[in-house]
């Protein structure tokens, strides 16, 4: 049988996050949930999600995370993995990361 996947769901400055990760549990500090083993895409294909990329450069490397109950918004147990996203808080709008583009010549 496969772990359990839970689609965590915070808020973080401003803004709404929704990750994957296959461990919750209440945390070793008091008014902390843990959260464990992130789940993110591998995509070997040409199309990437830069929400995706950006949640993974933020929290790629991170073992344990550990958010106050407080910012804590939803925890869902889901059977997929859906997007990774993060939203405004205020409007509900998924942030998008403008693609750089060069500045007007002088």
């Amino acid at each position: 049988m496969s772990k359990p996947l839970y689609k965590v769901t915070f808020l973080n400055a401003g803004k709404v996050y929704e990750l994957y990760a296959r461990s919750v549990a209440s945390g070793a500090l008091w008014g902390f949930t843990e959260i464990r083993d992130l789940v993110f895409d591998v995509n070997a294909g040409v199309v990437v999600d830069p929400t995706e990329e950006r949640l993974r450069d933020e929290f790629g490397d991170t073992r344990v995370l550990h958010l106050p109950m407080q910012s804590i918004v939803r925890i869902e147990e889901v059977e997929r993995k859906g997007s990774a996203t993060i939203r405004d808080a205020g409007s509900g709008e998924k942030v998008v990361t403008p693609f750089p583009v060069p500045g007007k010549p002088r």
